[in-house]
């Protein structure tokens, strides 16, 4: 053999006596099953040595058979109470190679000292007692090496330190029945040795798959931790989402009801996103959703007297929930820290725009006895004040409550009603402000219901549209009114207002165009009115829509301009023959000078893109002259007429041609 292979070999040998210090998990589950046997291999060790002694008393010298195993005995109670307490403590790799490794260095001479004990005890006593002593040794290393299993190069030290000597030791007495014993052992040790080999490479195994099967299950967890947070919080944001935001709202409801305390439940809607995203591109508008997701974070976490969970639930929609009993002035006192947070600008490439937002309260138990019924409540108070108070916080009331169980029966009521003979039109006129001669009528609607009576079109309308009854009024409406067009005058147009369902869905205004193909009126001489919301509800599909009513012919007036979204990119992208200068401005257009200002720059706009502009609400003549001043095109308010039936439009006409007749003839003989 070659001194190469000779030390390699060595090398090998000699690392079957040293703890392994390249795997610490493998040293730590040693570490820690080793310990646990550390009681049974003393317990063994020191009941054998005290029966060896027991034994001896009376045959061996007095610091042989009391003083010797006395000495070893404390040296292992020692060794097992410096174990116990390593046993429930942490410790680091480092510290669990050092014990090991003096284990291994104090196993030696402990091993090395009980072997001798015994051989010096051997020549005293009778057959029995020496018998004894060959006992002792063999089954007490055997029981030592099964405790000491987990940790190989100790067991291997106590193997051959008990064991070697051993076999020499009483094969070299030449007594037959001793040296059988010695063979008996040396095969025992052996097949010891094997088992203890197989056990160490299975024990090296099996804490290599469990350290496979807990990255394992730490990857699973990890997974499971990704994908719950991917379900609980929005992509784009990174705000918790809508599924997040329902299970708070359930616990924290939990909690309130358990605890009788308050509970209150916001939803915030942006004013004025949707045309950021229609104007900007999508990109940009998801920049935008991005910092007003950061600004409402920064709201509620500075908001230190009540713990609020936030959410994106949607589009441009947030939601809030409020712990911490809080009270009504809290709830405004967060909304307003909100509100100014979005109204501050936003920069959008070379632009600044800026953003409000609308918010709806509602508190638990003031408001609604279930999460559900809780939330409902903030979402119509929402609603209020996008109606009515546009960019303001609005708490659920009582009054609200009353509003939801009048919407909920005239809902009710609408399902259930004959259009054909509850639903009434009425016609107002549309005059030219310089000839005062009438160009068309404008179609409002009205419903008289056997229940309810009168009901107002600012609130059937609404209705309509929530319960998805919208474009199947819009069709009956529309074909009785071109039927009661079909007897005018052929210069008399029809204007008809059509709602963001009319022409934002995807065959919207299919059935429209069908309608007034069957009419008989000619397309030339319909106006459809459309509002700024409407257009905003899909900018998109509304432009499709718009672009095939007018390839028929028909006209396209912009309805309410000034009240929705204000934006000039609808002006300048859809093909406009009107636009329609809400009656707001109009009432105090010869006292404040705001109202004057904003109707001259309309009537410039009009004029600039050669778009008539349609002024409604005139009711007295100082309004009437103003608006001429100003360059309004038509005028339409109760000054020239209220909106009246079907069956006054032709009086209304006659009585018009005739008093036109009678000053065109006076003017004739002034000039004879």
């Amino acid at each position: 053999m070659s001194i190469a292979k000779l030390k390699s070999h060595l090398a090998a040998a000699a690392r079957l006596f040293r703890v392994p210090a390249d795997n610490p998990d493998l040293m730590r589950a040693q570490f820690d099953a080793f310990s646990k046997q550390i009681p049974l291999l003393y317990a063994i060790l020191l009941t054998n040595t005290f029966a060896v002694s027991y034994t001896h008393l009376a045959v061996a010298p007095i610091w042989l058979s009391v003083v010797v195993p006395a000495l070893l005995c404390a040296v292992g109670i020692a060794r097992l109470f410096w174990w116990q307490r390593k046993r429930h403590r942490v410790h680091s790799d480092a510290e669990i190679l050092h014990s090991l490794r003096v284990t291994n260095w104090t196993t030696l001479p402990i091993a090395a000292g009980f072997a001798a004990w015994s051989f010096a005890l051997y020549p005293y006593g009778d057959s029995f007692a020496q018998g004894q002593i060959a006992f002792f040794m063999a089954v007490t290393v055997i029981g030592c090496i099964f405790c000491m299993m987990h940790l190989r190069s100790v067991a291997l030290i106590v193997t051959i330190v008990v064991d070697v000597p051993y076999v020499l030791y009483f094969f070299a007495t030449g007594e037959p029945t001793l040296k059988a014993i010695a063979v008996n052992n040396l095969l025992v040790t052996g097949a010891m040795v094997t088992v203890l080999f197989i056990y160490s490479r299975d024990f090296a195994d099996l804490v290599a798959s469990r350290k496979s099967l807990m990255a394992q299950q730490a990857a699973t967890q990890a997974l499971s931790d990704a994908n719950f947070r991917l379900a609980n919080l929005d992509s784009l944001t990174e705000l918790p989402n809508r599924r997040r935001f329902f299970a708070e709202l359930a616990d924290a409801f939990g909690d309130a009801q358990r605890n009788g305390s308050r509970l209150a439940v916001g939803i915030i809607d942006l004013d004025g996103f949707k045309p950021i995203n229609d104007n900007y591109g999508h990109s940009i508008g998801d920049r935008v959703l991005i910092e007003v997701g950061r600004r409402i974070r920064e709201a509620c976490e500075g908001f230190a007297t009540h713990r609020v969970a936030f959410a994106r639930l949607g589009g441009d929609e947030f939601g809030l929930v409020v712990c911490g009993d809080p009270a009504d002035q809290d709830l405004l006192a967060l909304g307003q820290r909100i509100a100014d947070r979005i109204r501050l600008p936003y920069q959008l490439d070379t632009a600044h725009n800026g953003l409000s937002c609308s918010i709806g309260f509602a508190l638990y138990p003031r408001s609604a006895t279930s999460a559900e019924a809780l939330y409902e409540c903030a979402d119509y108070s929402l609603y209020h004040a996008k109606r009515h108070v546009r960019g303001q916080t609005v708490i659920f009331s009582s009054e609200h409550e009353a509003e939801i169980r009048s919407r909920g029966v005239i809902e009710n009521l609408l399902r259930t009603s004959d259009f054909g003979a509850e639903m009434d039109l009425a016609f107002q006129p549309i005059v030219d402000a310089t000839s005062e001669r009438t160009t068309g009528f404008e179609v409002l609607a009205r419903w008289h219901s056997p229940r309810l009576g009168m009901v107002s079109p600012a609130d059937f309308i609404p209705a309509a549209e929530r319960i998805g009854l919208i474009r199947q009024l819009t069709q009956a409406l529309l074909i009785r009114a071109l039927a009661a067009a079909r007897a005018w005058p052929d210069d008399i147009r029809l204007s008809f207002n059509l709602s963001a369902h009319d022409i934002c869905s995807p065959d919207g205004i299919l059935p429209l165009i069908s309608i007034i193909e069957r009419s008989g009126v000619a397309p030339r001489r319909l106006d459809f009115e459309i509002t700024e919301t409407a257009v905003a509800f899909d900018f998109r599909r509304a432009e499709e829509s718009i672009a095939t009513l007018k390839a028929m012919g028909c006209g396209i007036s912009l309805d309410d301009f000034g009240t929705g979204y204000s934006s000039l990119s609808h002006v300048h992208r859809l093909p406009l023959d009107k636009i329609k200068v809400d009656r707001s401005f109009v009432a105090d257009v010869n006292a404040n000078p705001v109202s004057h200002k904003i109707i001259k720059s309309l009537t410039g706009l009009c004029a600039d893109m050669e778009i008539a502009c349609v002024v409604e609400g005139v009711e007295t003549h100082d309004q009437l002259d103003s608006l001429r001043r100003l360059g309004c095109d038509y005028i339409q308010g109760y000054y020239f007429a209220k909106p009246m039936p079907v069956a006054a439009v032709s009086d209304y006409l006659a009585r018009e041609r005739r008093r036109f007749g009678g000053e065109m003839s006076a003017t004739a003989a002034a000039g004879a």
